[in-house]
């Protein structure tokens, strides 16, 4: 019997079944990556290659093509977010509003006024395009927009206690997405960390014993993605700033969320950056994405001695912001200072749907499916932000083969993700919206057939 790798065909022989139109130097790359693909399936011993019927050579080309067809596709495509998380990393957090939408649009035409100063033909600061919105929203005497909340936070540091010491509570030394732990965060700008307290209960009397020569600053972080419950106690700013500030020494607070308007008639009740400054905070790091509802970006408010400590790092030219990033962040702000933003931001409005509109248009789409029940469910806010508080909503649950089901959802145009739950398929309606609903139905209708059908 021959051997399967013999089977393979040659880079050359598969470049050429591949779309003539393409360019030969893709043919040629998506060929030999297919043809790679294959051979170590092979030596890890797999006897037969999936979905092809045994056959190595039409593997290769299934490969080739899709390979092809991924350089081709259209770049980060749109989804449809049936999953009931409004803040959904993987899916790109927070929507952006209709007016973060044409400023960013606008800077796509062209060129634009990013770092010129058009009334004295001089260079300018991109910081301007935001910064006073900031500050006349939040009050804060300055602000500073880089690309993350996780780059401010090691910006702050890095600018404020590079080779220094920074008391936190052991409480507080949290990991948030994709592994990146607190601890880490200080390694990496140069701090040296002193852990106070215990997990679960640290006193205003632990930072004191920590404070030294060397202290540059103290540092709350909050626990924006997990709770703590039982016999816990935690300080808070406004005592920490009292402390901080009885030493000379400033207090950062790592907030997280971005929030800048106090969401609790959304069932949202959490803190703002603004009320962390008027708590004592002397710098406070936040995120454009979360439930500030605009694009990714590390927002930093506070003293204007230490934005300008921040802005003037070396540190701070790596972590800048982009033309779009800032235009879509200004337009947001925008919509905080001009409009209504629990109706204007998408993820604020979602937030606050009446879950009778939701149910309704969970009925909506049983009917159109012909199949499924519709039942009470809860939705997420999504990113780190609130881990036990989400909204009422209501899904339509699908049963069957839901795995493959999902799968046939998420190849589709547009993908369309939900999430499994005990055996069955919650398609989430509150993050749905009403034109969705069509889509939906007639790919879910779609997928249930293909999957009985094989």
């Amino acid at each position: 019997m021959e051997h399967p790798l013999r089977l393979l065909p040659s880079v050359n022989t598969l470049a050429g079944q591949l779309a003539p139109e393409l360019p030969h130097s893709v043919r040629s790359h998506c060929a030999r990556q297919a043809i790679g693909i294959c051979r170590e399936a092979i030596l890890a011993g797999k006897s037969t290659p999936p979905h092809t019927g045994g056959d190595w050579a039409q593997a290769a080309y299934q490969e080739a093509r899709r390979l092809a067809q991924g350089i081709c596709a259209l770049p980060l495509p749109p989804v449809i977010n049936a999953t009931g998380t409004v803040l959904h990393t993987g899916l790109g957090r927070a929507p952006l509003s209709q007016r973060a939408q044409a400023a960013a649009q606008g800077v796509l035409q062209g060129y634009c006024q990013l770092e010129f100063d058009l009334h004295s033909g001089q260079r300018g600061n991109r910081q301007d395009h935001v910064a006073p919105l900031l500050c006349a929203l939040t009050g804060a005497e300055a602000a500073l927009v880089v690309n993350n909340c996780a780059g401010a936070t090691v910006l702050a540091l890095q600018a404020l206690a590079a080779g220094k010491n920074i008391p936190v509570s052991r409480g507080e030394l949290v990991e948030i997405g994709g592994s990146f732990r607190v601890p880490e965060i200080m390694s990496c700008a140069g701090c040296i960390l002193r852990e106070v307290g215990s997990t679960n209960r640290t006193r205003v009397d632990d930072f004191l014993k920590a404070i030294d020569t060397d202290t540059a600053a103290l540092m709350r972080v909050q626990q924006s993605n997990f709770r703590q419950i039982g016999f816990v106690e935690q300080v808070d700013t406004a005592a920490l700033a009292t402390l901080a500030h009885d030493h000379g020494l400033p207090l950062i607070v790592d907030q997280g969320s971005g929030c800048i308007r106090d969401l609790s008639e959304l069932g949202c009740p959490t803190g703002t950056m603004q009320a962390e400054l008027a708590a004592g905070a002397d710098l406070v790091c936040g995120s454009g994405d979360k439930l500030l509802g605009g694009p990714q970006a590390g927002i930093l408010l506070g003293r204007k001695d230490l934005i300008q400590r921040c802005a003037q790092h070396p540190m701070a030219r790596a972590l800048r912001c982009d033309k779009m990033s800032l235009a879509a962040l200004a337009g947001t702000l925008q919509d905080y200072l001009v409009d209504d933003p629990l109706h204007s931001i998408p993820s604020l409005a979602l937030l606050g749907q009446d879950p009778t509109l939701v149910h309704t248009r969970a009925i909506t789409l049983q009917r159109q499916l012909g199949t499924g029940v519709v039942q009470s469910s809860r939705g997420a806010v999504g990113s780190g932000a609130l881990p036990e508080e989400g909204p009422a909503s209501w899904c339509v649950a699908i049963r069957g083969p839901v795995e493959l089901i999902h799968q046939h959802l998420r190849h589709g145009e547009p993908a369309i993700v939900g999430r499994i739950h005990k055996g069955e398929l919650l398609l989430d309606c509150l993050t749905l919206s009403d034109a969705d609903i069509p889509m939906v139905a007639a790919a879910v209708t779609a997928a249930v057939r293909h999957c009985m059908e094989t």
